[in-house]
């Protein structure tokens, strides 16, 4: 007599493998120590990138909340580009004899001018002042344009004096720059 042992342990042959159903390369590149080295690197690039000169523009510009236009007072020093300023701003930028492109912005909405230099060097600065007010400066960190942050106008009358300045020994050719404009300039 035979007796079937209901309790085998064995279990039926296994299907061989499909040569066809692979790991898709995500899951094998993105496994134990590959996944823990691949996070390290992205969260060191990301710190790193905060950390550079255009990882602070860059967090300063998400924090600089609008809140000038219409009070040149509350403009003084902020960001144009993050105010709106920009975006009725007239330009004054001598079209001869002008080495450093430098140019200088208005926007009679925020009641405010800054300075802008488009042909610089690392370590270049340009610099905006209003007569009987103040001066702002802003260095060229990475590539050759800068602008600097905003300086308040008076209503009615102003004169405003900008000025590209090479760094001593650095790459630019140009001598120190200067323009003026005022009120009655022709702002395009």
């Amino acid at each position: 007599m035979t007796t079937a042992d209901t309790d085998d342990d064995s279990a039926a042959p296994a299907d061989p493998p499909n040569p066809r159903a692979r790991r898709p390369w995500w899951k094998k590149w993105l496994s134990g120590p590959a996944a823990l080295a691949y996070a390290v690197a992205v969260v060191g690039a990301g710190a790193g990138a905060v950390m550079t000169p255009l990882g602070d523009h860059v967090l300063k510009s998400l924090f600089d909340e609008p809140t000038c236009p219409g009070d040149g007072a509350a403009c003084d020093g902020k960001n144009p580009q993050n105010q709106g300023c920009g975006e009725d701003a007239g330009t004054f930028k001598p079209t001869a004899g002008n080495p450093a492109l430098l140019q200088i912005r208005y926007s009679e909405d925020c009641e405010a001018v800054w300075a802008k230099i488009e042909r610089g060097s690392p370590g270049d600065q340009v610099t905006v002042g209003v007569t009987g007010g103040r001066t702002r400066t802003a260095d060229i960190d990475y590539g050759d344009d800068q602008f600097t942050h905003m300086v308040t106008v008076p209503d009615g009358e102003f004169q405003v004096t900008a000025c590209a300045v090479p760094k001593p020994g650095g790459k630019s050719t140009y001598e120190r720059y200067c323009i003026h404009a005022t009120e009655a300039t022709a702002w395009r």
